[in-house]
């Protein structure tokens, strides 16, 4: 009689265990769960860009959106006068950086966008506004130049936490056989 009452003891005990651990699995994965969803929700609070505003230097452009060319380099706008956000990376706002592109040059005898992005300073500011009317503000860190073959890679990405907007187009002498300038002006920004 005393066998099976600690048997039965033992039977209640392990059952309870096992509750227990049951309950505590259920909520660590509802946690991990409203994590993922803090996490989206996060994301989707960062719109997708619609203009890209520059008041010193007069710009006032769409957003397009682009990925990349057949040979892996980012892709550029189809107009002239409008910038490209490369939609494979960061929105502007997000943590990280997110890239625009804008042409350089006359054609068709008219200026581009971002023919006069070379007169940027640091500490000039410049905004986005995005889809859901949000406005986001980013101020000019540095400016550098680059060959256009180049390791461009840190355009591209930021490790610190924070959120920067980098613009990107071309600079220097046009070649002719190449169909394309001599050099690529990046502006570096950071989110004000």
């Amino acid at each position: 009689m005393l066998l099976k009452r600690i048997k039965l003891i033992i039977i209640l005990i392990g059952f309870a265990f096992f509750v227990v651990l049951l309950f505590y699995f259920i909520q660590q994965s509802s946690d991990l769960s409203a994590d993922r969803h803090d996490e989206q929700e996060k994301i989707n609070l960062v719109g997708k860009p619609m203009r890209l505003k520059i008041p010193g230097i007069n710009i006032d452009s769409a957003v397009e959106y682009v990925g990349l060319t057949s040979d892996g380099a980012m892709d550029v706008p189809e107009n002239q006068d409008d910038v490209a956000w490369f939609e494979r990376g960061q929105r502007p706002g997000e943590n990280g950086s997110a890239v625009i592109a804008g042409h350089y040059g006359w054609k068709n005898g008219r200026a581009s966008v971002f023919d006069n992005l070379h007169k940027l300073r640091e500490g000039d500011k410049l905004y986005i506004e995005d889809d859901k009317g949000v406005i986001i503000y980013f101020v000019v860190r540095e400016s550098r130049i680059y060959d256009p073959n180049a390791d461009a890679s840190d355009v591209f990405g930021s490790n610190d936490g924070k959120s920067h907007l980098n613009l990107i187009t071309c600079e220097g002498t046009w070649d002719k056989v190449s169909k394309s300038y001599s050099k690529r002006l990046v502006i570096f920004t950071d989110k004000e």
